[in-house]
This record gives structure tokens, sequence and C-alpha cells, in this order.
């Protein structure tokens, strides 16, 4: 696996990619894409970085581990391309922006317009085993995914970070919430949404509301 990434982010970085863990990463991914059909495609494992440059970060979305069926995952987390059908999360995403914006239900599944405005849309495993949920967990992906959050808590200023569910509050721990917005819910999937922790939040409303009040412009969700 060669660390193909936006350039901007393969600076800040390189110091994650020379460590013990990333190489014996890389390793066990580059066998993995050999030996096994994996996704997304090799060249869309740092589809959040190449989407949305360091520079233009407003919002962190962390998902757990990339869609494992056919042709869903496309390396922005709950995203997929145009013209796949959404998997349920999504679908339960785009019901929650249509009641707290009143917005139309998108067409499309590709979430890119998000990052093109500074959204980060990060899973905590940036690999999977076709069918195989979680078949990346513990090989290093998380190590790394926690240093991303960490840079981005130390360096910037008035991000919001949306943690949906238990995996992704984890997360929490590694940003400084005196000077970020955390919003945490239950996650979008079925299971946790109809049991009421995911309807009403109000993310992105919450989310437009704190950049406008700190100067940033919103997001057109």
């Amino acid at each position: 696996m060669n660390v193909n990434i936006e350039p901007g982010w393969k600076e800040i970085l390189k110091p994650e990619f020379e460590k013990e863990y990333f190489h014996n990463l890389t390793q066990f991914v580059s066998a993995e894409y050999r030996q096994y059909t994996c996704y997304p495609p090799g060249k869309e494992i740092f589809a959040a970085f190449d989407s949305c440059p360091p520079n233009q970060l407003k919002v962190v979305i962390i998902g757990q581990d990339p869609y494992h069926g056919q042709g869903q995952a496309n390396g922005l987390c709950f995203s997929v391309h145009k013209g796949i059908p959404h998997p349920p999360s999504l679908v339960n995403i785009f019901k929650e922006m249509e009641t707290d914006l009143g917005k139309s239900y998108p067409k499309s599944g590709d979430l890119s317009y998000w990052a093109s405005q500074g959204v980060l849309l990060l899973n905590a495993t940036l690999s999977v085993r076709a069918l195989q949920a979680g078949s990346h967990q513990r090989k290093g992906w998380e190590i790394f995914t926690d240093a991303v959050i960490q840079y981005i808590s130390d360096k910037k200023e008035h991000v919001v970070f949306m943690l949906w569910g238990g995996y992704a509050k984890n997360k929490g721990k590694y940003i400084d919430t005196s000077k970020h917005m955390v919003l945490t819910s239950g996650h979008p999937s079925p299971l946790s949404a109809n049991k009421g922790y995911w309807f009403g939040n109000k993310h992105f409303s919450k989310a437009n509301a704190y950049l406008k009040e700190k100067g940033i412009k919103e997001i057109d969700w």
C-alpha cells in the first residue's frame, strides 16, 4: 500500500507513516488486498483526506468501518458513490437532515459535496474485507486515526466533532472541548435510531449555528 494522500495531510502525518505500527499496518493491508476482495478500492483508502485538505477543515464526522458490501465504500464514512442504493445508516442520516433543516431527501448518497466544504468524513478503520465487518480492526488503523483526531484537536480551533454511537464517542477523549464543539448521539443505524437514540439530535443545525457564531462559513448540508 503506497501512501498516496493529499500533500497537506501527507506532511502533517509523515511522523505516523514512519512509525513501526504503520509499517506493519501497510504490510497487513497490502496482503489483504492481494489475497481477498477488500473495500474501499485501494486508491480511495485515503479519500477522506484527499477530499478535505487540513486548511479547509471545519467539521469531523467519525464512522467505524467502511461499508463491506460490493460497490458501497468510497473512502468517506457513511458515503456511497452516485447511483449506489443508500445503506440504512445513510438513509437515517438524510432523514434527520430533512427534519432538522427542512431540506428534501438527497437522490445521491455521495457525500463528497460535504467533504469539499470542509467536512472530514473519517472512519476509525480505513479498510475492510468484503462481507466481513470489523475484519481490519485492531491492526493499527485506530492508532492512526486517533493521531489524526489528536492533531486536529491540538492544532485547530472551532472544529465541530460529530460522534455518533459508542465507537465514535470513545474518540472523544482526544478532543479538547474548551476550543471545539463536540456533538454526541446514538448511531444512525436502524438498531440505534429506532430506539430513539438518533432522530432529533439536530446536529446539522447545531453545527452550523456554532460555525456562524465563530465567523466561519456554514456547511451547505
